[in-house]
């Protein structure tokens, strides 16, 4: 027996999440399905800038988005060759409610999201549930089947799916559209350092020997971001532990105390760092959004960001239509046409810190920033304002939907 709902959102993450929850409160009747039984999985992206921060004021989230756990960044600096550090954004300089970047374990603010869906009649969560195929009728997608994990196979029928499934899309590979890979110097390697009280909460790398580091100040702790060179991972697990905490000691000198408390490998996780974009976002009754459509450098911390926005305006561009009971190629090339600019332009940025900072620094060819950037930042008044607003607002940012506003 199949199934029927009018939006079936493939994934729980942050894009899906929104997705649905706007959706149903346009009176959309939506289905998300999650394959995991819970949200908890670490080291996911983290960040709420200030737009997504805006955006869930808008959705009357805001004071209990404010009372979860988290720690704020309000700068984002990089250590110089002299050993210094360089304000490269500062969030401060910017007129806008939320000027910092939230640091919040992504589970809570799914967990946020859920509880505010479960409140609306349109909106369906089904957790343990992953899509495993799609529906077709004359080359048209109609739904998905999916299989539970307790084993049991169904089907749902869906005027519309939408892959938010990551960026490694089942539901993007099922419907035949294919990324272009853009080439990455670097994988990352993440892990958690203790945090001795009231350190500052600034985002600064470390650069040097051939080594680059990201310190991210958490709530309670430090997170921490290694970067080398891309398919390390098993030689980096072959040298061993002793040889992992020497290289933290080494690019990260004020914490070559605490790499003592990495107890094992198994400690330190691997991301795989794609950069990709699909040529064409969607097909015939079938929308990919967020990494689906785009995978992101970490480089930023905007993957999140830029994943809720396209939620956002693919909300509001097909509510109408959805409500409708009929979804065109061309309503769905509209959100194709609407997101793709403002992704385009930050995997330029992105690709352009890869080559003139990221790569670099692993091959052991410089300490620090580019001398030309260092001193542009040093010499403008406020310069620190442009990167703080790409970040933080980032290119075309979408506002929540009249439809889905609550006081």
């Amino acid at each position: 027996m199949t199934e029927r709902t009018t939006c079936l959102v493939a994934g729980g993450g942050p894009a899906g999440m929104v997705l649905g929850l706007l959706l149903a409160r346009a009176g959309v009747d939506v289905t998300v399905l999650e394959k995991h039984g819970d949200f908890l999985r670490d080291f996911r992206g983290d960040t709420v800038h200030p737009s997504t921060q805006v955006l869930l004021d808008e959705l009357g989230l805001g004071d209990k988005f404010a009372a979860l756990p988290q720690s704020r960044l309000d700068q984002v600096a990089i250590p110089t060759e002299g050993g210094a550090t360089l304000t490269v954004a500062d969030f401060r300089l910017l007129d806008i409610p939320h000027p910092y970047v939230a640091m919040v374990p992504q589970w809570d603010l799914l967990d946020l999201l859920a509880e505010a869906g479960r409140a609306e009649p349109h909106f369906h969560l089904l957790m343990d549930t992953e899509v495993v195929g799609l529906r077709w009728d004359k080359g048209r997608v109609t739904g998905v089947r999916y299989r539970t994990a307790a084993g049991e196979i169904g089907e749902i029928a869906a005027e519309l799916t939408v892959g938010c499934d990551g960026r490694w899309s089942v539901v993007r590979t099922l419907a035949g559209l294919r990324p272009r890979e853009f080439p990455v110097p670097m994988d990352t390697w993440w892990f958690r350092l203790p945090r001795e009280g009231q350190e500052r909460a600034t985002l600064v790398p470390g650069m040097r020997h051939g080594h680059f580091a990201i310190v991210i100040p958490r709530e309670g702790y430090f997170q921490i971001a290694y970067l080398a060179r891309k398919g390390l991972d098993a030689q980096l697990r072959a040298e061993g532990l002793d040889a992992f905490r020497a290289r933290i000691a080494d690019v990260l000198p004020e914490f070559a105390d605490r790499a003592g408390k990495l107890e094992s490998m198994d400690d330190v996780h691997h991301l795989d760092v794609r950069l990709n974009l699909l040529r064409r976002w969607h097909a015939d009754g079938v929308l990919c959004i967020g990494d689906a459509a785009h995978a992101m450098s970490p480089i930023g911390g905007v993957g999140i960001n830029l994943a809720v926005q396209d939620a956002v305006a693919t909300a509001r561009l097909l509510a109408g239509p959805l409500r409708r009971g009929r979804v065109t190629r061309c309503d769905l090339a509209r959100v194709h046409r609407r997101r793709r600019l403002p992704t385009v332009l930050v995997q330029a940025i992105q690709r352009a810190m890869h080559r003139g900072i990221v790569r670099p620094a692993i091959e052991g060819r410089r300490s620090g920033p580019p001398k030309p950037l260092a001193r542009l930042l040093r010499v403008i008044p406020g310069a620190q304002r442009i990167p703080a607003y790409l970040i933080g607002v980032g290119l075309f940012p979408e506002r929540a939907p009249e439809f889905a506003r609550r006081p």
